[in-house]
């Protein structure tokens, strides 16, 4: 267990936030990145202060130069990325109708074009080595219709069939390609009031960080493909 050099998109709030702290006691080097510096540096210091490994770079997911030399300050610094985890999303809750062009290139560009060129950044250096694993936190949404989401949904099931498709070229090199689908989790993608109406029902970030850090330590030889991972009662 431990010793990778995990980078963590999106890691300011919720689940990637979580994710951090959880993979960073297990002894792996954590690399978090947002768009944000200042929340980020009270995560890495949190990190440290527990005597683990982690380090922040500011990164626009949607500007593929921002990525690119995100991707060049990570390898200069820990000399590979071994996993990388597309964790960071945007949302808007409107009906198709209501959602104007500039929400569907907000949500699109983050949530597919932002993974798109993630995973671009880092699959060479992984091919070269024959090893690596790209995981990417989606929606139930991919897969079930829910109202009021029909842009966030297409960005989710877009994403879900980009990473299939990827997961059938890399398979040659031992690279896992894992799809994490959540239900309702509670963060700060969904409004004070809907948090609050239903914070019993929903999982916690640090709940799903857990599963999603045992999906990373599974066997060398097992691949966890698709994982979906629900609320025990179900979808709001």
């Amino acid at each position: 267990m431990g010793n990778k050099v995990i980078w963590i998109t999106g890691a300011s709030t919720g689940i990637g936030r979580e994710l951090a702290k959880v993979l960073a006691k297990t002894g792996n080097i954590i690399v978090v990145t947002a768009r944000r510096k200042s929340r980020l540096t009270s995560l890495v210091n949190e990190i440290k202060f527990a005597g683990n490994h982690a380090s922040a770079f500011v990164c626009n997911v949607t500007s593929e130069r921002s990525v690119q030399i995100t991707t060049k300050r990570i390898r200069e610094k820990h000399g590979k990325i071994d996993c990388l985890i597309n964790n960071a999303g945007v949302t808007v809750f409107k009906s198709l109708q209501e959602t104007k062009v500039y929400d569907y290139d907000y949500v699109l560009n983050t949530n597919l074009r932002g993974a798109f060129l993630c995973i671009k950044a880092v699959l060479p250096e992984m091919i070269k080595r024959k090893n690596g694993h790209i995981i990417n936190v989606l929606s139930v949404a991919a897969l079930k219709p829910f109202t009021n989401s029909a842009v966030y949904s297409a960005s989710k099931a877009g994403l879900f069939a980009l990473a299939n498709c990827l997961r059938e070229e890399v398979r040659k090199f031992n690279i896992k390609v894992t799809n994490i689908l959540p239900g309702a989790t509670e963060t700060p993608m969904w409004d004070s009031k809907t948090r609050q109406k239903y914070h019993r029902r929903m999982m916690s970030p640090r709940e799903l960080a857990i599963t999603i850090a045992s999906i990373i330590e599974t066997p060398k030889k097992v691949h966890l493909e698709e994982v979906i991972v629900r609320p025990i009662k179900g979808d709001l």
